[in-house]
């Protein structure tokens, strides 16, 4: 879950570290992870019909 990885880099540990923990994940997973929560932190202005 994208959950896990961001709390496990928010606390601190290395992506070795998260990979030692959680062996199913990849160094491709994780980055995946952080790419999806920038794209999700981005704002975006949307027009509603009146």
């Amino acid at each position: 879950m994208v959950s896990v990885i961001l709390d496990n880099l928010a606390e601190g540990a290395t992506a070795e570290e998260i990979i030692k923990s959680y062996p199913s994940l990849t160094r491709e997973a994780i980055q995946a992870a952080i790419s999806y929560a920038a794209q999700l932190s981005h704002e975006r202005v949307l027009t509603l019909p009146a």
